[in-house]
């Protein structure tokens, strides 16, 4: 037995969470000091005004604050009107997907309620598949509602925090640094306690009706990673569209044809892009992430649950993987105070060091955590289930998969930051290239996101490779949970990026000085790297989820081993490696069509509203946010659809095996075609970054803004939207979400599925 008690554990884990909701919310309080004066009919002021800055003499700093605090509001109502409606649509899904998981589960066996042999335990009687339908569908409505929770707190604290943030760099880049890291904080804390909180009470409730049937309880809890995926796909590819339409529309008639800054408030599309950021960047990944944070516990927990844990009932043993998310909260939250208290940022040369210490403090304080927890809450020995045999496994076994996991997220994560920063020579050689023209900037781009891809991928192979030799399965689903394990700190890196971009955005339409602009720019910039970061490790766990999920999946399935050779598996790898580029042309052409009509808006309004380009009069803003809003709600259903569909379409059809070869194939094209789209759009952003900044010699022989050089720079950043910020972070979630749900109607395939064979 484990040398932690079963009411410790059970104290352990709600402790952390609320541990990392009440530090989420401290955070939220020091935000939310600094104060933004606005307008009210009634009063006068709502709030006090910041303090003037001797940095901004000779702007009106009243004026210069009710400007902010008006941005700023338009961002918050545009985005958040879009997520309602959104989540309206998304209810809807719930709703109907809801019951096509009751159907389909409790159809298994004729909808009975009596109870039956166990799946894995055949001497024992476990509850009827009838219970398992209505659990199921329980989990996968808590994993979506918590999912849109995860997305929507954070576009709310992310639109809360863009104009402080603005606001605090006239007291200097270190101020604008702790304000916009620690929203970003606020952000990962909530969503990695939220998770951890709602499973933990979830599997307690649950276990009220399941009693010792324990396989059958975890079973029904693999519909919390579901519903968060199914919820994280739309969120993504919604908030994806509707951000690049905005952004390729700005960019392409304000600074190309019009020559005119980012952000220029004469810009009609700069209020949709800013809102964009939130929709897409925040609340999409938020989403993201908590999607490949529930699956890997869920894939764990399935295995642990038919292995020597679950048959013993080990409750502590079985709670390993979410005893590691506590502990991930504990040392986010040492690692947070290094960025925030004890170290401050003096000059912009010292931001980007500062994000990159927080992922190598905190990779190595959870090592050694996850050694402690390896320790106390394991046996000594046990055995793991290895589809129908058991594998005799120690407890430093684990420790090892874990922390393999939890290093190779690091190697992913600076192999992402070496192809995409442009202190290095990659993005640095990309940028030279755009002295003749757009056409080699984009030679180059390509060319550095498809060597981007060997150093993750081999990194990705190791990791499994060891992890299932070590413990088989279940080695490979918690060394995704190791890579997850720091959840809080990547997320709030990775949201810290959104939020300068905006305040950037505000700087700009306020007015504000040459000078505050500098600050926020060089925010923005290593805020474009670190988010570059977060989707690699979106992608590195993505890949180790669905390949935990998948094991499950041929587990349950009945599955005694998937040989490539036969027909149907092989039918099945050729067909699921080609879905992400039919996933990848169905997003990319949806951005291309919105944005079509967005520089058709936006060109019509220059051309047509008179003193616009004098900025004697104001754009029409609302139109933009609404071509934007429409495109992105129309265009998020076919690949959604396409997603969705599938499994069902091939289980039911085709059998348990070429799904299998379905889901093997797209995993392993999926990976690769993810980082090279991310890291290829993540170089042209910051190429053409390099030039405007003109901070080397190299980098002013380039510029300055409005050069051929830069115009080439802009068109190669253009194309590369919608591959990092819709079809490259949209992928991840292909993988695992056809894996999740081919695990969750596994009982279904292996019943009913394969009808067209059958009738041949």
């Amino acid at each position: 037995m484990s040398a932690l008690s079963e009411a410790h554990t059970q104290l352990l884990i709600p402790v952390a969470a609320l541990v990392g909701i009440g530090f989420a919310l401290l955070q939220w309080f020091l935000v939310s000091k600094v104060k933004v004066s606005s307008r009210d009919s009634s009063n006068g002021y709502k709030e006090k005004l910041i303090e003037a800055d001797e940095e901004e003499e000779g702007i009106d700093n009243l004026e210069v604050s009710i400007k902010c605090a008006e941005i700023q509001h338009a961002i918050s109502v545009g985005a958040t009107s879009f997520l309602f409606t959104e989540y309206k649509y998304l209810g809807v899904f719930m709703c109907v997907f809801g019951v096509i998981i009751f159907l389909f589960l409790g159809s298994v066996r004729g909808f009975s309620t009596k109870s039956e042999p166990c799946a894995y335990n055949q001497g024992n009687i476990c509850k009827p598949a009838l219970a398992n339908a209505f659990f199921s569908t329980i989990a996968f409505l808590l994993g979506a509602l918590t999912s849109v929770l995860s997305g929507f707190l954070g576009m709310k604290i992310a639109t809360y925090a863009n104009a402080r943030t603005t606001l605090e760099a006239r007291k200097g880049v270190g101020k604008a640094f702790i304000t916009a890291f620690r929203s970003g904080a606020v952000m990962g804390f909530l969503l990695a306690a939220n998770g951890l909180l709602v499973l933990y009470v979830s599997i307690n409730l649950f276990k009220l009706y399941y009693g010792d049937d324990w396989g059958g309880l975890y079973e029904s809890i693999t519909g919390y990673g579901l519903g968060g995926s199914s919820m994280a796909l739309f969120g993504r590819v919604g908030g994806g569209i509707y951000t690049k339409a905005a952004d390729v529309g700005a960019d392409l008639v304000g600074k190309v044809e019009r020559n005119i800054p980012e952000d220029d408030p004469r810009n009609p599309a700069v209020i949709a892009d800013n809102v964009g950021d939130n929709v897409g960047d925040i609340a999409g990944m938020g989403s993201d992430l908590f999607g490949s944070y529930a699956e890997s516990s869920c894939a764990a927990l399935f295995v642990a649950s038919i292995s020597s844990f679950g048959i013993s009932h080990d409750f502590t043993a079985m709670s390993y993987p979410l005893i590691i998310s506590s502990m991930g909260i504990v040392v986010c939250l040492i690692t947070t105070l290094f960025a925030t208290d004890l170290f401050e940022i003096k000059n912009v040369s010292e931001i980007e060091p500062s994000l990159k210490r927080q992922l190598l403090i905190s990779t190595v304080l959870m090592t050694a955590g996850i050694a402690m927890v390896s320790f106390f809450a394991l046996p000594s020995e046990f055995t793991l289930f290895n589809f129908g045999t058991e594998k005799e496994v120690k407890n430093w076994h684990l420790f090892f998969c874990v922390a393999i996991g939890l290093w190779a997220g690091l190697v992913i994560g600076y192999t992402t930051e070496y192809y995409t920063s442009n202190a290095y020579s990659p993005v640095q050689d990309v940028a030279d290239s755009c002295r003749t023209g757009a056409a080699t900037n984009v030679i180059f781009g390509l060319a550095l996101g498809y060597k981007s891809v060997i150093i993750p991928i081999f990194a990705i192979a190791i990791a499994i490779y060891v992890s299932f030799s070590l413990a088989a399965m279940y080695g490979i689903a918690v060394a995704a949970l190791g890579m997850l394990s720091t959840i809080a700190t990547g997320l709030a890196i990775d949201a810290y990026g959104p939020i300068s971009d905006n305040a950037g955005g505000i700087a700009e339409m306020a007015g504000m000085s040459h000078k505050i602009r500098e600050r926020t720019d060089a925010l923005d910039a290593a805020g474009n790297t670190t988010a570059a970061i977060g989707k690699g490790f979106a992608i590195g766990s993505a890949a180790l989820v669905s390949l935990a999920l998948f094991g499950a999946y041929v587990s349950r399935a009945g599955i005694k081993s998937v040989d490539v050779l036969t027909p149907k598996v092989f039918i099945g790898l050729i067909v699921g490696a080609m879905l992400p580029y039919w996933f990848s042309a169905m997003t990319m052409k949806s951005v291309g069509t919105a944005a079509l009509k967005m520089v058709e808006e936006v060109r019509w309004q220059f051309n047509s509203i008179s003193g616009l380009m004098e900025g004697r009069t104001k754009p029409d803003y609302a139109n933009c946010v609404k071509i934007s809003t429409d495109a992105s709600l129309r265009e998020m259903i076919p690949p959604g659809a396409l997603v969705m569909l599938t499994p069902l379409i091939v289980g039911t059809l085709f059998g348990v095996e070429t799904l299998a070869g379905v889901l093997a194939g797209s995993l392993v094209s999926g990976v690769q075609v993810a980082i090279s789209a991310s890291n290829t759009g993540g170089a042209w952003d910051n190429a053409k970054k390099y030039i405007e900044a003109g901070a080397s010699e190299h980098a002013k022989s380039l510029g300055p803004k409005g050069s051929a050089c830069h115009k080439a720079a802009v068109i190669g950043d253009t194309i590369g939207d919608p591959l990092k910020d819709t079809s490259g972070p949209s992928l991840n979630i292909l993988i695992k979400l056809m894996a999740v749900e081919s695990l969750v109607f596994a009982p279904f395939f292996a019943a009913h599925g394969g009808l067209l064979f059958k009738l041949l």
